[in-house]
């Protein structure tokens, strides 16, 4: 294990501090490419936020939120959109071995599953998956044109799930006649990644479609023992994004959308190095009308969203290869509208119904046994909701929401949420709300072979206050963020000693044992500080930082909740030289966390640095290369799990 040695872990890396790259806090200052989510126009430096469900300046945002436009995203050069999304401030990640394996990210502290993740306005889930989330394995940056991140409770707007935040991804749209773009890059462990875009404008047409192709040999998914060998489990992803707006008229148009994601990946058995692998497809489509009336001041869209997500597992040693099936499927339908009531308050509105369905089947690895009827389950829930928000003072912004969600087997369920943004005149955004966050059982929860039909959904509330302070024009930016949550009627697996368990939920309908089952068992706390900091030195010289301290927490039994750090800090700096180059480096550490609920795993703290820099060739093209992990730390996001080494990467971008 190589680790750099110091009084203090966070501070380990200083002999680097100098040259690191900025990416997630100072990319909240800058101006994003405009797209056709946020079609208003806007002073150069404003930031409009869409993870809202309609444009919103972000200094009119009670909530906190981070902000990636295209040159934050191309500036930290990553591949996956996790690796760009834990540098901001309240995230965490865990990853069950290196690229495409099962990943896990959290905010504040919540659930992966409590966060609500949204592709080009489709919200994104697999209600076969084991708490209906999404996993972000196989979501790669590809033609993403912009990032957000919404912290705290959002089910107003965003339903059911959205305990922990929502993630927002942008893909690009054209801004000229006809562009293009491409990325290219190979590095470590004959690591290929290549994406393309190309879009344009067409009288009343604009289109834009961008593809993503990526392999890797590797690592091995369950890490080697010191002395041991271990193969190498390689992945690969091809992805097909698109979308098309076409103006029928003045004030109407259609809108449709498509994201298609193949990935192949080799995982590794419990028992240590096998050749098992997975397939992961996902498909979203998206179809809407758009209706402005009253010069604009009624905006109405009604759409249509779906998603499709396949898995499948197959082991080759075994007689039937197949040892997992599953699919679930999402049909959204919905209308909004919003209506500006005066040039200062604007109400929101909208009803959705939502369907899901899934199937699994776990096949036998023998012949002769039949392979088993799949367990089927559905789901239907309809939301409507309101929001009113608007200046009440000059430059302070308040906002109330109402939600009335339906479930088809739980009833009934209101939300509430509000909060205040003011900016003053001294460079001050002070900000406070309150959100309410509610969450069905999964369908795998209820209806697979560790299900539990008597699951009561998981509710929470939370609220937050924090402060931002900008100075000398804006070059030092600092702020600060308190937050608390607390969660009702957590879902955990609950082990059954099998096969001897007297508990009579530890056997099936069908008398047959099994070796676990799904259960309100939690009441769970969490709390903590955000703080950041930006400075801009010049035109050239970049700094930026952030500290997290999330306590989260098993209420009932004081246990932290596993795969969470307590502390996690991110710092960066770039800078531009004269002639074209720029150079940078980046470091995350993070503190100690718990692999299992009675903490008795520990993961030890671990820190990581990046090496970065990009160089103008000719035109629209650059040349880029960097370090990951530079002094090849060996750490665990989870127990027996392996992690990338020091990695090389060299590549080529054009934009044209």
């Amino acid at each position: 294990m190589s680790k750099l040695r110091g009084s203090c872990p966070m501070f380990r890396p200083l002999i680097v501090s100098s040259l690191f790259l900025s990416t997630s806090a100072f990319a909240a200052q800058v101006a994003p490419v405009p797209d056709a989510a946020t079609p208003e126009s806007t002073a150069a430096g404003t930031i409009l936020v869409t993870a809202t469900r309609a444009p919103t300046e972000i200094d009119r945002l009670a909530s906190s939120v981070t902000v990636l436009d295209k040159a934050a995203i191309d500036r930290a050069q990553d591949i996956g959109v996790t690796e760009l999304l834990i540098r901001t401030p309240g995230l965490s990640m865990s990853r069950n071995g290196g690229y495409g394996t099962t990943t896990s990210l959290r905010i504040r502290g919540a659930e992966t599953d409590q966060t609500v993740v949204v592709i080009d306005g489709v919200k994104l889930n697999d209600p076969s998956s084991t708490g209906g989330g999404f996993n972000f394995a196989n979501l790669l940056v590809s033609d993403a044109s912009r990032i957000e991140v919404l912290r705290g409770p959002q089910s107003i707007l965003w339903g059911s799930q959205a305990i922990g935040g929502v993630v927002n991804v942008v893909t690009a749209a054209p801004q000229k006649d006809l562009e293009a773009s491409f990325d290219i890059e190979a590095g470590s462990r004959e690591t290929v990644n290549a994406r393309a875009g190309l879009g344009g404008k067409t009288g009343p047409l604009a289109w834009r479609i961008g593809g993503n192709i990526f392999t890797t040999e590797g690592i091995s998914a369950i890490a080697a023992l010191p002395g041991q060998t271990a193969e190498r489990d390689g992945y690969t992803n091809r992805n097909l994004a698109g979308r098309a707006e076409l103006e029928i008229a003045e004030g109407v148009s259609l809108d449709a959308r498509g994201y298609y994601s193949r990935g192949r990946v080799e995982i590794d058995g419990f028992s240590g190095d096998t050749p098992e692998y997975s397939l992961n497809r996902e498909f979203v489509g998206y179809a809407g009308l758009n209706v402005d009336l009253f010069d604009g001041r009624l905006r109405n869209r009604f759409a249509y969203g779906y998603t499709d997500t396949d898995r499948d597992s197959f082991n080759p040693t075994r007689a039937r290869p197949q040892t997992f099936d599953a699919a679930g499927k999402n049909k959204r339908l919905e209308y909004q509208g919003s209506f500006a009531i005066t040039d200062k308050w604007n109400a929101l509105f909208g009803v959705e119904n939502e369907r899901s369905n899934f199937r699994s089947v776990s096949p036998a690895g023998s012949l002769s046994v039949p392979v088993p009827d799949p367990i089927r389950g559905k789901a239907e829930i309809t939301g409507v909701y309101g929001q009113l928000s608007g200046e009440l003072l000059t430059g302070l912004t308040v906002s109330g929401g109402i939600r009335h969600d339906d479930h088809k087997t739980y009833g009934g369920k209101t939300l509430f949420a509000g909060g205040a943004a003011w900016a003053l005149p001294t460079g001050t955004v002070l900000r406070a709300s309150y959100s309410e966050g509610f969450k069905a059982p999964s369908l795998y929860q209820l209806y697979s072979e560790y299900g539990n039909t008597g699951l009561a959904p998981e509710r929470a509330h939370g609220w937050e206050a924090g402060v931002e302070q900008r100075l000398f024009d804006d070059a030092l930016t600092l702020a600060a963020t308190w937050f608390e949550r607390k969660t009702k009627d957590q879902i955990d697996f609950n082990s059954c000693d099998f096969p001897v368990s007297t508990d009579p939920l530890c056997v099936t309908p069908g008398g047959d044992p099994r070796f676990g089952y799904y259960i309100n068992v939690a009441r769970t706390d969490a709390k903590g500080l955000e703080a950041t900091a930006s400075l801009k030195l010049g035109e050239g010289l970049l700094v930026d930082g952030n500290y997290s301290w999330i306590k989260a927490e098993n209420s009932d039994t004081g246990q932290w909740l596993p795969r969470r750090p307590r502390h996690t800090a991110n710092a960066s700096i770039s800078y531009d030289w004269a002639f074209g180059l720029t150079t940078g480096a980046a470091i995350r550490w993070a503190g100690k966390s718990y692999d299992n609920v009675s903490n008795s795993i520990r993961l030890d703290d671990y820190t990581l640095v990046d090496l970065r820099a990009e160089l103008p060739i000719e035109g629209g093209t650059r040349l880029f290369a960097r370090v990951e992990n530079l002094f090849d730390e060996d750490y665990r996001t989870v127990n027996r799990y392996g992690t990338l080494g020091r990695s090389f990467y060299l590549g080529l971008r054009g934009r044209f």
